[in-house]
């Protein structure tokens, strides 16, 4: 039986959660280690931090936060951005963090994905992959941006993802771009092409409006867990509204 996890996420810049609209236009929505308490007692099921500038900016994701984090909440928790090596992993995992999520250094070293798992085992090692629409660019129609959805790679979602499950990942953090902040639900058909091709966990990522968007990201698009930013840092919606949405959908939760 498949129990479905809900997942907040909380991008992080100059040590605010922010958040946007296809991951521009970003807007305050609070201090990281005090909604990740929030949430916790709201009963999520794990949380993702990703350091939305590390890359970009060329600096290490802060090992600060996760320790703050791993103090705040007994739930599992992802922190990416900015991880470049298995080192960059270590001061993380080391920190308090369960799993790591990278994103750019693994599309520009795939070996890295592998180094982690072998190293902290591939249940620590998540791949994050942006994919936006690029009709004809690829063989699926969805290309691969890296550095915080600034700069396309040219390379297929569905081709990257088969291949980071082969070297390694333990899980797949799929964020549609098109979809990231405008409420309209998530992109099942990119979804659910990579849900067909991996044997791995798929979070899907990019578009809840609503808590009656999350069940689709399951039925439609194959699945494991629903993530999500919006409704949950501006209270349009908590966990427990989250996990009654699924329910009502006739999907398996974790009790709250």
């Amino acid at each position: 039986m498949q129990v479905v996890r809900v997942i907040p996420c909380l991008d992080v810049a100059d040590g605010r959660v922010v958040k946007g609209v296809n991951f521009v236009d970003l807007r305050d929505a609070g201090d990281p280690v005090e909604l990740a308490a929030v949430y916790n007692e709201q009963g999520a099921d794990e949380l993702v931090f990703l350091d939305i500038g590390a890359t970009h900016e060329g600096r290490d994701t802060t090992v600060a936060m996760a320790a703050a984090v791993a103090e705040q909440v007994f739930i599992p928790f992802t922190i990416g951005g900015g991880i470049r090596s298995v080192d960059d992993a270590r001061k993380l995992l080391r920190a308090g963090a369960d799993k790591v999520s990278i994103n750019s250094a693994a599309v520009a070293r795939p070996e890295l994905v592998t180094e982690i798992a072998e190293e902290f085992g591939s249940q620590c090692c998540v791949v994050a992959i942006d994919g936006r629409r690029s009709p004809g660019a690829t063989d699926s129609g969805y290309e691969v941006f890296v550095a915080g959805g600034r700069t396309g790679t040219g390379q297929d979602v569905v081709g990257w993802a088969s291949r980071v499950a082969e070297l390694g990942a333990g899980e797949i953090l799929l964020t549609s771009m098109d979809r990231d902040g405008t409420g309209d639900g998530f992109d099942h058909a990119m979804t659910q092409a990579v849900t067909d091709v991996v044997n791995v966990p798929v979070i899907a990522s990019g578009g809840v409006g609503s808590v009656a968007d999350l069940a689709g990201g399951v039925v439609k698009g194959g699945a494991d867990a629903v993530l999500a930013a919006t409704i949950f840092h501006f209270g349009h919606a908590s966990v427990a509204d989250a996990k009654t949405a699924l329910q009502s959908a006739g999907l398996t939760v974790r009790p709250g």
